[in-house]
């Protein structure tokens, strides 16, 4: 969602870094970055064991709930939060044409929930379904959430999905669904350089060039 639908000025990683700092835990944007679309309590317990930190489990659920605490207020009150461009336009066009849209995320599932009843994307017929990564046994880079989506949309062959998003995680996802298509886009956490690195069949520089390329 954040980065690849949803605008985020990096509302995401300013929120990861201040639920650190509440619990004593100076981190930088450019730790958090790399770990964008990671299920947030692994993201968590990647930068701790980076810092070298003595935690445990409870440690995990503080920080977490300072974020989701966080992300919660911004999702609900910012005026900031809106679709980025072209995104609601895009899931038209896709609909029209009988696709099915489905979203998913490193998100828990109240943040998601609440994205969607912002933008009431599935009132307004624009979004089909979505998933959260706390929803599944795995989230990301692992294929739970999108084969679970496969499953409520009665879809049984990968190679039929297209998935998309903005980061490592994503790509490798789909990658180890595989998806038909894997398409990175350079809206959010990473540079077109850094996505390359990670070789996705596309790299796409705004949503709108999506309905093109299928």
């Amino acid at each position: 969602m954040a980065g690849t639908t949803v605008a985020d000025d990096n509302a995401v990683g300013i929120a990861f870094q201040q639920a650190f700092r509440n619990n004593g835990y100076e981190i930088t944007l450019e730790d958090i970055n790399p770990l964008m679309g990671y299920h947030k309590p692994l993201a968590i317990q990647m930068v701790l064991e980076k810092l070298g930190e003595e935690f445990d489990e409870e440690t995990i659920t503080v920080i977490h709930d300072d974020f989701v605490d966080e992300m919660i207020d911004y999702y609900q009150y910012d005026p900031a939060v809106k679709p980025l461009p072209s995104v609601e336009d895009v899931f038209l066009e896709l609909k029209e044409k009988g696709i099915s849209v489905a979203l998913n995320t490193g998100f828990p599932h109240e943040i998601a929930e609440t994205i969607l009843k912002r933008f009431q994307w599935k009132e307004r017929g624009l979004v089909d379904d979505y998933i959260a990564s706390d929803e599944v046994e795995k989230g990301r880079p692992h294929s739970f959430m999108i084969r679970e989506l496969m499953n409520r949309a009665g879809v049984d062959d990968p190679a039929t999905v297209l998935k998309i998003g903005d980061t490592e995680a994503d790509i490798n996802e789909g990658r180890n669904t595989n998806c038909g298509l894997v398409v990175a886009v350079t809206t959010g956490a990473f540079t077109r350089a850094q996505l390359e690195t990670h070789h996705p069949d596309h790299i796409l520089d705004n949503l709108s060039e999506l309905p093109k390329l299928i």
